[in-house]
């Protein structure tokens, strides 16, 4: 959810202060105002062609921040900076100019001295921490992608090539596998498109490609959430249900994982395509952002009262087997264990931040979300992979089939001369 709130370095960094980018709200309200500007100056135009004896000295001018009103020779006016500007509990100040037979003068106090009541180089030693801050957060979400990416793919290729290993687990196991790599690419997709070239800008592009590549991230995060949803149901009917049809559970959970992202981005692009169609669609200020972030919240709350439950389950059943000393030290080692294992299966830790505001805890967010969920790939290919005990075994026994093999033909090359 998260790397949507890494942009202005990514939505880089997307500055994450609020959801829209201050910067991005700022050039806004200047691109508004200078168009109601330019309306005024039309206006003027024409009011002054209508009457040849207009003896006004100084037109209507936009100044990139205020728009000066029509004045007559030797008249001064006055604005105050803009509020979008003026810093917190900043004391006003009225920037001024004279209306001159040369035209507008100077203004009387420049814009950052008007709006800014701050040491400068302590705004801008400020500006650049955060910017190193963020800087460092993207190359290690940079990393944690690159490594959960060659983990998976690995993952994949051990299951298919034990194909003793394919059952419903491990297919569901496969698919959760494939929505990690489809968001890790989506993520260096998103990247590529949006923030490779630092001179874009991002407060007004609005291309087909850029919200192609923000539509196609959105639909591999859902995807995400929803397998480890199915991860967290499949277990629970495990669970409850002992003679379960799997076969038929699987293609309903097929559609879970695939169908439900499908179905929820079709909705959204289309709304957003006739009622938003602003930007790159990265906008998470936008009521249509409930569409998307509704069916997350949803798939987060379920997985977690799975979870819940599971771990009563194994709870339970830690306390029914009479257990003492060593050997019940042994189970409560095993029951952590099974515990841990299921918090990244489940993708538990996102319910910290889930019911939050976008703008809360900021820091944390990023650490717990953007950071450690880059590495959740590399986390699930490992736990439920390559420290899989049925894995292992399968490629123990390749391995002393290789080495057999190897023996046979050393030694059938060492006695084919004797035997010819």
């Amino acid at each position: 959810l998260h790397h949507d709130c890494l942009v202005s370095v990514w939505r880089s960094p997307q500055t994450c202060l609020e959801t829209t980018h201050p910067e991005c709200s700022i050039v806004l309200h200047l691109l508004e105002k200078e168009g109601e500007c330019k309306l005024q100056m039309r206006n003027t135009k024409a009011l002054s062609l209508s009457t040849p004896n207009n003896t006004t000295g100084c037109l209507v001018e936009w100044d990139g921040v205020s728009c000066w009103p029509a004045a007559l020779n030797g008249e001064s006016l006055s604005v105050s900076c803009p509020l979008i500007l003026l810093k917190p509990d900043s004391p006003p100040a009225l920037i001024t100019r004279n209306c001159t037979p040369e035209g507008w003068s100077k203004p009387s106090l420049p814009y950052y001295k008007a709006c800014y009541f701050e040491d400068s180089s302590e705004e801008e030693e400020e500006t650049g921490d955060k910017q190193n801050y963020f800087a460092t957060v993207k190359i290690i979400y940079t990393v944690g992608y690159g490594l959960s990416l060659a983990s998976l793919f690995i993952a994949i290729l051990v299951f298919c090539i034990f194909r003793k290993l394919l059952c419903i687990r491990t297919s569901i196991h496969l698919n959760l596998f494939s929505t990690f790599i489809l968001r890790g690419l989506a993520v260096f997709v998103k990247d590529a498109v949006l923030f490779a070239d630092e001179s874009m800008d991002h407060c007004t592009v609005s291309t087909v490609t850029c919200k192609a590549a923000v539509t196609f991230f959105q639909y591999c995060v859902l995807a995400n959430f929803f397998w480890l949803l199915v991860e967290g149901l499949y277990l629970q009917t495990l669970l409850v249900f002992t003679f379960a049809q799997k076969r038929k559970l699987f293609w309903l959970y097929s559609g879970i994982g695939w169908g439900t992202p499908s179905v929820t981005i079709i909705i959204w692009t289309l709304l957003k395509s006739q009622f938003d169609n602003e930007g790159c669609w990265d906008n998470l200020d936008s009521a249509l952002w409930w569409i998307i972030k509704t069916p997350i919240l949803l798939s987060v709350f379920i997985n977690f009262v799975v979870f819940v439950n599971i771990s009563r389950i194994i709870i339970q059943k830690t306390k029914s087997t009479d257990q003492n000393g060593s050997e019940g030290l042994q189970v409560y080692r095993r029951l952590v264990r099974s515990t841990l294992l299921l918090i990244p299966l489940f993708g538990v830790h996102y319910v910290v931040f889930a019911l939050l505001p976008e703008h809360v805890g900021v820091g944390a967010r990023l650490s717990l979300e953007l950071v450690l969920g880059s590495f959740q790939g590399f986390i699930v290919a490992l736990l439920y992979c390559f420290l899989n005990g049925e894995v292992q075994n399968e490629i123990r026994k390749a391995m002393k089939g290789c080495r057999s093999q190897t023996g046979n033909n050393v030694f059938n090359l060492a006695t084919q001369d004797y035997v010819a």
